[in-house]
C-alpha cells in the first residue's frame, strides 16, 4: 500500500462544515448528510489529488469500481473539493421510492440498458457536461471481475462523451472500499477499522484523438488511454504492478480443451464513424 496519510479527525470535522452543499438538492443533500458520519469517521480515509478536480466547468471523472461504497466516497471526495458530482445509474434504481427521490433530486442520470432509450443517458451526460457539470463514470460498467481487484477493460461510452464534449477527463482510483463493503454485500465492516483511499490524477492527455473522426478505433483508443491512467493510480495506491493486459469482460469464453474455437467471420465490416 502507498504511504498516503489518513485525514486527521480535525480535518474530517472541518470538512463536515465546509464541504459543498449548494447544488445537491434536498434529497441528495440529505442522503449525504446522513451518510457523512459513517463515511468519514467509520474508516481511515486518505485522499489526494483534489487540485486536479476543476473548480468550474464541465468535466468527467473516470473511476475504477471495486465496491458499492465507491460512489459514496467519490461524492465525499468531490464535494470536499468544491464540486457536486452527477452519476449515471441504472434505471431500475428509479423504481425505489426513496432512492428515486435521492437520484432525481441530485440531478443524476438514469441508464436504460437494452431498450429504445439506451442512448438517452449519453445525450443527458453530454448535456450535463456542456452546462458545466462534473459527471462521474465507472467505465468498467460493473464491479471489476479481475480476481485481484485490478481495473478491467473499460466500455467506450466515456470515450465518446470525451470526444464529443472535449471536456477534461480526470482519472480517479478507489481502494479499500472493497474491504469496507465487499461487492454483493449489504453489510458494512466497520471493525476493525478499514483504510479507504481516493486519489485523483491530472487530466488524461487525449490530444491525439480530439478533433479527429469518432471511429470505433478512436473510441477504443481514448477509453484505453483513460483506463491506463486509472490503473496506474490504483497501482500507485497499492504499491503493486498491474497485469500487462486487463481483463476483458466482453471477451468470449475460452473453448474447453480439445474443442476448436468457432472460425472467424471471413467478411469483416469496414470501420465506420460511430457518431
Amino acid at each position: 500500500m502507498s504511504g498516503d496519510r489518513p485525514l486527521s479527525g480535525w480535518h474530517k470535522l472541518r470538512l463536515s462544515f465546509t464541504r459543498r452543499r449548494r447544488g445537491t438538492g434536498f434529497w441528495f443533500g440529505l442522503a449525504i448528510s446522513l451518510l457523512w458520519p459513517v463515511t468519514m469517521f467509520g474508516a481511515r480515509v486518505s485522499w489526494r489529488g483534489g487540485e486536479h478536480v476543476p473548480r468550474t466547468g464541465g468535466a468527467l471523472l473516470a473511476c475504477n469500481h471495486v465496491s458499492f461504497a465507491d460512489p459514496i466516497y467519490d461524492v465525499a471526495f468531490t464535494i470536499s473539493h468544491g464540486r457536486v458530482p452527477r452519476f449515471l445509474a441504472k434505471s431500475e434504481l428509479w423504481k425505489a421510492p426513496v432512492v428515486r427521490s435521492v437520484l432525481a433530486g441530485g440531478g443524476h442520470i438514469p441508464v436504460y440498458r437494452q431498450s429504445a432509450r439506451a442512448g438517452d443517458a449519453f445525450r443527458e451526460a453530454i448535456a450535463a457536461v456542456n452546462r458545466g457539470e462534473i459527471v462521474v463514470f465507472y467505465p468498467e460498467g460493473t464491479y471489476t471481475g479481475d480476481p485481484d481487484g485490478w481495473p478491467m477493460k473499460g466500455k467506450n461510452g466515456i470515450g465518446r462523451i470525451a470526444l464529443v464534449t472535449g471536456a477534461p477527463v480526470i482519472p480517479v482510483a478507489n481502494w479499500g472500499t472493497q474491504e469496507l463493503l465487499p461487492p454483493g454485500s449489504a453489510r458494512l465492516r466497520l471493525w476493525p477499522r478499514r483504510s479507504v483511499t481516493v486519489v485523483a490524477g491530472p487530466p488524461v492527455d487525449l490530444s491525439a484523438w480530439l478533433g479527429g473522426p469518432r471511429t470505433r478505433k478512436a473510441l477504443d483508443g481514448v477509453t484505453a488511454a483513460i483506463m491506463a491512467e486509472v490503473t496506474a493510480l490504483v497501482a500507485e495506491v497499492r504499491g503493486e504492478t498491474p497485469p500487462a493486459t486487463p481483463v476483458d469482460p466482453d471477451a468470449p469464453a475460452q473453448a474447453p480443451a480439445g474443442v476448436d474455437p468457432a472460425p472467424a467471420d471471413p467478411v469483416a465490416e469496414p470501420e465506420r464513424p460511430t457518431g
